[in-house]
């Protein structure tokens, strides 16, 4: 079982993402200790890439900055943001990757270093469920989720793979990439509700999602919120000084989660 299950347990869990690098290694390392103490759950992180199918402008544009700004880049030095940061906190962390990072760097070098990091998962967004059977043998054994997405045209896949799925599912709000939006699939209750019927594992919302409201009426269904975009444009905006903005964000976010717990 993952780590990362014990997360939702009596809890409703916010997930807010930055990207490595961006703008540099120490704010990055800043970063991820400030979302900590200001109450997340979990920290996704995005490891920066060329080619990021599955975001939109805003995240693209934090991958292209940090690429820019240390175009020696390489998944070495994310991993050393992890480890910095595990001086400070023991908060889990997933990365957000691309298959191709991962199959360069060796599946069996890459899933061995995240648990040596306490690294617990991985969200792979051009890695479908068909095509992980090589990586998992080595996920299970570094005690690695592979955290899957469900989107609103899964349809019939959706069992199949909330049945395959660890540490919690991904449930995409709307078609597209990612990007703040006002307006979110309206079949998303039914998602969570299929999911629901064939696993018990943990489900959480994301991209687009950015207000408190938002975050809130996502999580009178769902059992956490990611917020991706919203953290990325407080980082572009405030750059070195952003870990106290991004703190108090989560603080505000993590607040009207939590709220619907009562409910």
């Amino acid at each position: 079982m993952s780590n990362l299950n014990n997360v939702f347990k009596n809890n409703k869990a916010f997930i807010p993402f930055v990207v490595a690098c961006d703008p540099d290694f120490d704010t990055t390392v800043a970063n991820i200790i400030a979302l900590a103490e200001g109450g997340a759950d979990i920290v996704e992180l995005g490891i920066p890439f060329s080619d990021p199918v599955a975001d939109g402008p805003v995240i693209q544009a934090a991958d292209m900055r940090a690429l820019t700004n240390k175009p020696d880049l390489t998944m070495d030095d994310v991993f050393d943001i992890v480890k910095k940061v595990r001086l400070t906190t023991a908060i889990p962390i997933v990365l957000l990757t691309y298959s191709n990072i991962i199959f360069q760097y060796g599946y069996a070098a890459f899933c061995k270093k995240c648990a040596a990091l306490a690294i617990d998962g991985l969200v792979i967004p051009d890695m479908p469920l068909e095509e992980q059977t090589e990586l998992k043998h080595f996920t299970d054994k570094a005690n690695l989720a592979l955290i899957p997405l469900i989107t609103p045209t899964s349809g019939v896949r959706i069992a199949k793979i909330a049945q395959a799925a660890s540490g919690f599912i991904y449930v995409v709000s709307s078609l597209g990439v990612t990007g703040l939006r006002a307006n979110f699939d309206q079949n998303l209750a039914d998602v969570i509700a299929q999911i629901k019927n064939v696993s018990a594992i943990p489900t959480a919302i994301g991209f687009g999602i950015h207000t408190a409201t938002q975050a809130q009426t996502m999580a009178k269904f769902a059992d956490g919120v990611i917020v991706g975009s919203a953290c990325v444009q407080i980082v572009a905006k405030y750059q070195k000084m952003a870990p106290p903005y991004l703190k108090q964000y989560t603080q505000t976010m993590k607040q009207s989660i939590a709220s619907t717990l009562d409910e």
